[in-house]
């Protein structure tokens, strides 16, 4: 089983009240800004991305800081995103599938039930569909007749030592990354707990297509990782504080992989 360098690479950011990050509001409405992320698996004989991030045409449209177009950003840690194989895509939100076009000869890894959520009646209801883009919904449906979108039902393995875990709740299909790491399995929550907060008090991100799979998707992770320490949530800025740096990376990317500073 290889261990894997697991790196989360911040590319945008933008500010938020506490009210807007918890399902019922929150009392102390103080800033909670957001991070995002996609992350990367470096492994002995292969590389893995997952999500793709978004740019500047999202960034703009949404109110979002770009500091880094996800492309460039891999290609600043060494990785030219036109020649991975494979991306795992956790769910088809804006954010996490927007750069999906600077990645011409991967395979796109998802869940069955994210493609029926993204496609279905469900997208009646604006509420669900606000955090989708019809044109990257249907450019990922025209990759499946291209034969570039490889179906999971549930848990399966994506190589050895890295896994997707079917969730749902924040949306029908959202998967979670497991990797295989020298301390342990790593656990990439991606939007299954958008901050530590979240998973460590059991309260919800608004975005929610259920409620009670958030819930206990929050407890399957805890089987899952190694330990607490090993679960990553997927927008926390603290996560750039709580990890050693990339060597030359400072600012940008972190070490999933080795132990936290605190």
């Amino acid at each position: 089983m290889p261990d894997y360098e697991v790196l989360a690479i911040r590319y945008a950011e933008r500010d938020a009240l506490r009210s807007a990050n918890f399902v019922g509001g929150d009392p102390h409405d103080a800033p909670m800004p957001m991070a995002y992320y996609l992350w990367l698996l470096r492994g002995p004989d292969r590389t893995v991305v997952v999500d793709t991030g978004f740019g500047e045409d999202m960034a703009a449209k949404r109110h979002r800081r770009l500091l880094h177009h996800p492309v460039a950003a891999l290609a600043a840690v060494g990785v030219d995103a036109g020649r991975v194989r494979d991306v795992v895509v956790t769910h088809l939100h804006n954010d996490h599938i927007g750069c999906w076009d600077g990645f011409g000869t991967a395979r796109f890894h998802l869940q069955d039930a994210e493609m029926r959520f993204a496609t279905g009646r469900c997208m009646g209801c604006e509420p669900l569909r606000r955090a989708y883009e019809p044109d990257h919904v249907t450019s990922l449906v025209r990759l499946v007749y291209q034969g570039r979108v490889v179906f999971h039902d549930g848990d399966a393995e994506i190589a050895p030592g890295i896994s997707v875990h079917r969730l749902g709740g924040h949306t029908a299909g959202l998967q979670v990354v497991r990797v295989q790491t020298a301390r342990g399995p790593v656990v990439l929550a991606s939007d299954a707990s958008h901050y530590y907060e979240h998973m460590q008090t059991e309260r919800v991100f608004p975005v929610v297509f259920h409620l009670g799979d958030v819930v206990q998707g929050y407890r399957r992770m805890q089987e899952l990782a190694a330990s607490p320490a090993h679960l990553v949530p997927g927008h926390d800025p603290l996560v750039m504080q709580r990890y050693p740096a990339e060597p030359g990376c400072a600012g940008l990317a972190v070490r999933l992989d080795l132990a936290p500073l605190r």
